[in-house]
Order: structure tokens, then sequence, then C-alpha cells
């Protein structure tokens, strides 16, 4: 097959005719608004049309998993109800009824090209429980070697917090980090991020590329466009900082474009491209961005400089204050003794009481508090 996109020429070949090219893992966030109707009824069609798609950069020889909302508005009929139902309890019901629906439609269209689809549905807690990430991470290894395609949500049956605005968005983000994707594909019902929303101000400016997140980036986006889905353009623009800081590349584009999930893979799609904003391991990943701090260390002004711009480990005498109840192993909070802005996340080589006794002079002075391989910067100002 091959796709004319403004005389770019992209060429999709048959399974098992893989251009000769680097393999790579794009993760693809399929909104609620890319999968149904304008009355809110999952729409077969639409999900064949991205089945097609993925299936077609299987066939180039990369790797795909799909981040997929649509649960609700796929079970929501079945259980009677006229309309999307706003009820937390009779959402949670609609997902359990909708997710084998939805799945089930994933399943057929993958199989009619030879693919095998997973179901996973994650929670919260299995990113910021370190053994359940690590089974996470390796759940997904295995599949990917084994040539199918992870079909992630959310587990909205069980998971409150999780129906909450930004799910799918911060999800996919997530999955993309843990697996250190190539790229990753929010797809929407917009062509990308606008000084404005379009939709409203005839001056609106697209913006094609993003060299760094920063608050102004942040202010231009606005909130949900659609009645049917839960996340808006501010919940992608997080999404997407959390992701280009571990090193992985975003496009937000729309679904309504023909072919624009490969048009994505090849880089011609039209939208808005974040780029990479750093690079992190899986273990620091984890400790960055889901452990849960133990406490909280607070730091001089020439310990601060030297961990910001020098790339050091932090040591007990450039310590002033602790906070909490840890011990050697876990991981803390480091922030500046003054504004309290947060310098980093590390795991600590000392306990509460052993820093205590070093602060009070009843300890010797020395020794590495935070080694520099267990440290990761944030700059989060807290």
């Amino acid at each position: 097959m091959v796709i004319d996109y403004e005389g770019y020429l992209i060429i999709v070949p048959q399974k098992g005719m893989a251009l000769s090219m680097d393999k790579k893992l794009f993760v693809i966030k399929i909104g609620t608004s890319s999968l149904t109707s304008p009355t809110g009824d999952m729409d077969r069609q639409k999900i064949h049309n991205i089945v097609r798609q993925v299936a077609d950069i299987k066939d180039e020889g990369h790797d795909a998993v799909i981040v997929t909302s649509g649960s609700i508005a796929a079970g929501f009929r079945a259980l009677g109800y006229t309309s999307r139902p706003s009820a937390v309890s009779a959402k949670q019901a609609s997902a359990a009824v909708g997710q084998g629906l939805l799945m089930e439609e994933y399943t057929r269209f993958f199989a009619e090209r030879g693919y095998v689809c997973a179901q996973i549905l994650l929670t919260r807690g299995d990113f910021t429980d370190k053994r359940r990430y690590k089974n996470a991470f390796s759940a997904l290894e295995i599949l990917l070697s084994r040539g199918a395609v992870p079909i992630i949500n959310e587990n909205d049956t069980i998971a409150v917090d999780e129906l909450k605005v930004g799910d799918n968005d911060t999800l996919s983000a997530q999955v993309a980090a843990m697996l250190h994707g190539d790229l990753l594909i929010l797809l929407t019902d917009t062509d990308g991020l606008y000084t404005k929303n379009p939709s409203k101000y005839a001056d609106a400016v697209h913006i094609d590329k993003v060299e760094r997140i920063t608050p102004e980036i942040e202010s231009y986006a606005g909130g949900a466009l659609t009645q049917n889905g839960t996340g808006g353009m501010i919940t992608k623009v997080r999404g997407a900082a959390l992701a280009t800081r571990a090193g992985v590349p975003v496009i937000i584009c729309s679904s309504s474009e023909e072919c624009n999930i490969v048009k994505a893979s090849h880089g011609v799609a039209r939208g808005t491209l974040f780029k990479a904003d750093g690079s992190l391991k899986t273990r620091l990943q984890w400790m960055a961005f889901y452990a849960p701090s133990k406490g909280n260390i607070f730091i001089d002004p020439g310990a601060a400089e030297a961990l910001k711009n020098h790339g050091g480990s932090l040591l007990a005498a450039g310590i002033t204050a602790v906070e909490g109840d840890f011990e050697r192993g876990d991981v803390v909070r480091i922030l500046t003794s003054g504004e309290h802005e947060q310098i980093g996340r590390g795991i600590t080589g000392f306990s509460r009481s052993e820093l205590f006794g070093i602060l009070s002079g009843s300890e010797h002075c020395g020794g590495v508090a935070v080694h520099k391989d267990d440290l990761v910067l944030t700059s989060i100002h807290e």
C-alpha cells in the first residue's frame, strides 16, 4: 500500500515484507471521541480503521501498543442507558460490560490481519508499587517479543480516581515511558495544540513543534472539547511532559485525518510534536514519577547548586534538616532549605535517625547521603 501525503509517498508493505529500517515501538492512545459516534455509541468502523493502521505498522516490522478509551461508551446502552451516564457507579458498571465488548472488536479485527491482541487493565497502584511495576513491564516485554498487540485500559470498574480527567492521557505516557517507546501518538479530535481554542477563536495559531514544555505552553491548553471524552488538551500536554521527560517524543494529532497513525509513525502527520527532553532508565522512572516518598531531605544552597549543575552525589554535609520517617533504601524528596524547591528524588543511604544524629553533631558528619546513581533531578516547585 502506498499513501500519498502532500507529495510524500509512504510505502506500507504486505505482512512479512518489512522495510529495511530499525524496529521501533509506537504507543498509540485512542481517545473516546476517536472510537465513538456523535451519539456516544461505539463506532465499529472507527475501531476497524484504527486496527487497520496499527496492523500496517506491524506489517512494517515495528511493535505497537494501544492505550484505548471507550469501555464506558461500549457498554452503557447494553445496560439500558439511553445516554452516557454521569454517576460514577453507573460509569463503573458500564465499563465492566463495555470492556469485554470493546476487546471483542479489537480481537476480531486484529485476527483478520493475523495478529493476536492482549488485554491489560492497569491502575495507579500498578505504577506506584515497585513489584507490580516490574511485573507489568515484564509482561508487556514478553507480549511484544511474541508479536502480540497489547491493548491497555485503566481498570475503570474499580479505580475510582482513574475515572477523572486525564486518565488515559496520563496512562499512555506512563506506558510509553516504561517501555522506552520511540513515539507516543495521542490520537484525538483535534490536529494538535493551538495558542487558543480553535473552535472559539479564529486567530488561534497552530503549534507545529514544542522543544520544551513551559508554563506558557501549558497555558495554551484548554478544557475538553467533546461531551463523550473525559480529557482535554491540558491532560495531553501534561502527559506529554511526563513522556518527554523520560525520553519519549509525543505527537498530538487528529483521528479524523486519513491514515494519521501511519503518517505519524513516518513523521509526516499534521499535529504538534513534543521533542524528548531527557532520558531515564526504567528503575529511575519509577523512582522519579511513581515511588511513594517516605520523607524529605532539605539541603543548603551549595549542595543544591552542586546537584543541579555538576551532577554529583548528595553528601551528608550539605543537609540542613530532615522530615518524615524513613530508613536506608527508602525514596525521599530532596528540597532546598529556603524556598522548598524540589531538586530531585533519590534513594537515601542513611535513615532519618542517622541523619538527625549527623545534624545534631552526635554522629560523624560524612558519607554519601544519596548516591548520584540513585538520584533523579526533577526541579519541581512545591
